[in-house]
């Protein structure tokens, strides 16, 4: 029998097969990882990619930076919680991730966001639908496996174990993409609902993919891909992630549903009258006892104006969050780390979603909120036009070069003009759009 150090082996490993011999170098091969990413250009760049499009015209609002090192407490939390709630000789404790690899998996899930947010994402779709399409995730995972700054060859290089827990939809594009409408003639007849993306791996990343997945038995990897069919050509969805996945989007909603809401508060976008009218009799109806004894408090404490209140009040909901939180068995998987997944009773669970519906409606779909995603689509769609058109004589020179190189091997380089404008900040795009289509403003002497 393989004992459970055995075991965890191969997670350990790297794609490059590299293994760290630097003297009195004693860290885990996570705690690698989680350098790897903190100390990564495309990291520090989330610092200027927004949360919300909406609320960025000040200092206080959170970034897609700040919103990861969220997730990362969030999901360590979570992790401490199941470890010290449930008894030590459960089964799924020697598969729960420790502090170095949740938060290194947390703090990578929005590292391949484009510009703009999800307005941005679906831009850089319609641009690369008849070329593979474009995905965040699938992004991410680009970055973390073939796209970022520490191998020439396999990006981050990180561990086997890493990139499992960024794998959020382990299905290949062909598997889920539905049907698209016929493209308008001009970019301004762009419709964003009709061009969302599927969740999915790039199927570049094949071999990626099946190097992630390749410890896991043939029936595990054969359900694992497995996908739910849609109805009226929309796209198929993935029924499965790992055990540190499940944890890690689970802190990825309670961050989104909590924290992006004290955003809106404080800026005054959600106000004590719109949260009476459409978000509190619906959790009052949940009938949950937490709900029952502290609701009142949560809304006089959130509207109350005092920054110490209003964090009283989102420190509980977000304690309520993560100690609600268990495991739960998927028996038809014979690996523990696909087996064991993270969960919330269904109380917990239809609150959070509320929180997020009422997010949804009252302040991203708010008209003020589309537009400002609606012209960094447009910005977005122009610019990919004119790098495409015209790559050697308009890309930064590395690029160019990259670009040069996709030619000659064969392929159309629209997937390196794409990861180009992904990793591009919201200022470093609208500046570049400015230089390259506003006549008085731009300089041979900016940089690129």
């Amino acid at each position: 029998m393989i004992n459970a150090q055995d075991a965890m082996l191969p997670w350990h490993e790297r794609q490059s097969g590299h293994q760290e011999s630097r003297d009195n170098d004693y860290r885990t091969p996570y705690q690698r990882d989680r350098a790897r990413i903190i100390h990564s250009a495309a990291f520090r760049r989330l610092q200027s990619k927004t949360q919300i499009l909406a609320i960025r015209q000040n200092d206080y609002s959170r970034t897609r930076l700040t919103h990861s090192l969220e997730v990362a407490q969030i999901g360590n939390g979570i992790v401490h919680q199941l470890k010290y709630s449930s008894p030590s000789e459960a089964a799924f404790q020697p598969w729960l991730a420790d502090d170095a690899l949740i938060e290194t998996v947390c703090l990578s899930h929005d590292i391949g966001h484009p510009p703009f947010g999800h307005g941005g994402e679906v831009a850089l779709n319609y641009m690369m639908q008849t070329y593979g399409g474009f995905e965040g995730n699938a992004q991410s995972l680009r970055i973390l496996g073939k796209r970022g700054s520490y191998s020439p060859t396999f990006g981050m290089d990180v561990t086997r174990r890493t990139l499992l827990g960024i794998l959020k939809y382990p299905v290949l594009h062909a598997s889920v993409v539905g049907k698209y409408p016929e493209k308008p003639a001009n970019f301004r007849q762009f419709k964003a609902s009709n061009w969302a993306p599927p969740k999915c791996v790039y199927q570049e990343e094949q071999d990626l993919l099946n190097w992630i997945i390749e410890p896991f038995s043939q029936a595990d990897k054969t359900l694992l891909q497995e996908v739910h069919q849609a109805d009226n050509d929309n796209h198929a969805k993935a029924k499965h992630a790992s055990f540190d996945t499940s944890i890690m989007d689970l802190a990825d909603d309670i961050a989104y549903g909590v924290h992006d809401l004290e955003d809106a508060i404080v800026l005054g976008m959600v106000t004590k009258d719109m949260w009476l009218e459409h978000l509190e009799p619906k959790l009052a109806a949940l009938a949950s006892p937490f709900l029952a004894e502290h609701l009142n408090d949560i809304r006089t404490q959130l509207f109350s104006r005092q920054s110490h209140l209003r964090k009283e009040a989102i420190g509980s909901l977000v304690s309520w969050f993560i100690t609600s939180c268990r495991v739960i068995e998927k028996t038809q998987f014979e690996h523990p780390l696909l087996r064991f997944q993270v969960g919330l009773p269904e109380g917990q669970r239809q609150a959070l979603n509320l929180l997020k519906q009422f997010e949804m409606q009252h302040i991203i779909q708010r008209p003020e909120v589309q537009m400002l995603v609606y012209k960094g689509q447009q910005m977005l769609l122009e610019m990919f036009e004119a790098y495409s058109a015209d790559p050697a004589r308009l890309l930064p020179r590395e690029i160019a070069k990259e670009w040069q190189k996709s030619q000659e091997r064969g392929e159309n380089g629209l997937r390196i003009i794409c990861d180009y404008m992904a990793s591009m900040t919201d200022d470093y795009a609208s500046r570049m759009y400015n230089k390259l289509f506003v006549p008085s403003l731009g300089s041979v002497f900016e940089p690129m």
